[in-house]
């Protein structure tokens, strides 16, 4: 771990690793290469004339580009031995992905918290703010990220949106929802559903939102299909181009609640967060 990040993995086409990277990446790999940074997976660094086979992995650490600094805090809500429990900021990635790395909670935490281990237990969307769980250490993060995917982990969001008394609610909204890789928005498609939200109006264009499954936009994806798109959504119902440092417009959708068995104490846990909407 450098600085909150660990090394990327490379896996390699086979032949030399210098010529290999500088083709693949250009000249400021190729100088990690003459200057020793790049290593194989047991540690041997890799030298101008080293030749891996295909499948090989090599291991470096990248030059990150600059980017947009996110101007929000990270309050944490509890902390103990094993999990660290956050308020995530509105724009704020869960973790390094695309064009936003050192801007993500999980880097960010690492270096505030001096925990290179840290690690999140689930992913909220870079645009929705509120509760989010990082596990401390590497013996125990299997069984949280296990608890997670399980589906054995209540939440509950609040969101905004415009009201429409022709909509009934409350609602059961069952679907397919498909994120294609490259495609900025998640699409519903025929099929089997695999995407279950509940929607109810709490008054005032305030809805609370709880998903039975955890799928890519789900609740943006059901909002928008119920004619309730989110305040502030800039992909659903349509793509709205967004400066990246545009931060006067954030989603009105907030993780505000979650709650599970602890997997090693059996202790019921419950998170809730100290944000509000607009």
């Amino acid at each position: 771990m450098r600085d909150g990040l660990g090394p990327a993995r490379l896996r390699l086409r086979g032949g030399s690793v210098l010529v290999e990277l500088a083709d693949r990446f250009g000249e400021t790999a190729a100088a990690k290469v003459r200057n020793g940074e790049v290593v194989t997976a047991d540690g041997t660094v890799v030298g101008v004339g080293t030749v891996l086979p295909p499948g090989a992995h090599v291991y470096l650490y990248r030059e990150l580009r600059e980017e947009v600094p996110v101007p929000f805090d990270i309050p944490i809500l509890y902390r103990d031995d094993d999990i660290v429990v956050v308020d995530k900021p509105h724009f704020l990635a869960t973790m390094p992905r695309g064009r936003h790395v050192a801007q993500t909670a999980l880097v960010r935490l690492r270096r505030e918290l001096d925990m290179p281990a840290l690690s999140p237990a689930h992913r909220l969307d870079r645009l929705t703010a509120g509760v989010l769980v990082f596990t401390t250490r590497r013996e125990v993060r299997g069984a949280y990220q296990t608890m997670f995917a399980r589906g054995l982990v209540d939440k509950t969001y609040l969101a905004r949106a415009a009201v429409n008394p022709e909509v009934p609610l409350p609602t059961v909204v069952r679907s397919r929802i498909v994120k294609q890789r490259g495609q900025l928005q998640a699409a519903e498609v025929p099929g089997e559903p695999n995407a279950e939200t509940r929607v109810e109006h709490l008054g005032d264009g305030l809805y609370r939102l709880t998903p039975r499954t955890g799928r890519t936009h789900q609740l943006r994806v059901h909002m928008a299909s119920l004619g309730l798109p989110i305040t502030g959504d800039p992909l659903y119902p349509n793509v709205i181009d967004v400066a990246p440092d545009d931060f006067s417009r954030p989603l009105q959708l907030i993780a505000h609640r979650l709650e599970f068995d602890d997997p090693f104490t059996g202790e019921r846990r419950s998170f809730v967060s100290t944000r509000s909407l607009a």
